[in-house]
């Protein structure tokens, strides 16, 4: 889970008004965050299988919403990728 001061700091960063905090560019960044978090656990803790689902469950999420935002707004969709650094 992510910290609840993390959390709040990524809506800040990302959202596209003032009371946002579920547009696509937030959901993004809260779903790469805990990706790469997940990702750090499984370099100690190779057996955890059932996280190892969590993961690829977040992934293909994280995956959907991209598609979503690059299918309606290419430059918000660059945008956020130029911000989180998910794509080379």
């Amino acid at each position: 889970m992510l910290a609840s001061a993390t959390k709040t700091e990524l809506i800040e960063r990302f959202r596209t008004h003032e009371s946002d905090t579920g547009s696509p560019e937030v959901q993004i960044a809260i779903l790469s965050v805990r990706i790469s978090e997940l990702t750090e656990h499984f370099k100690t803790h190779k057996k955890d299988h059932a996280s190892r689902r969590g993961l690829l469950m977040l992934v293909s999420k994280r995956r959907r919403l991209l598609d979503y935002l690059k299918a309606h707004d290419t430059d918000r969709y660059r945008d956020v990728i130029a911000k989180l650094g998910i794509r080379k």
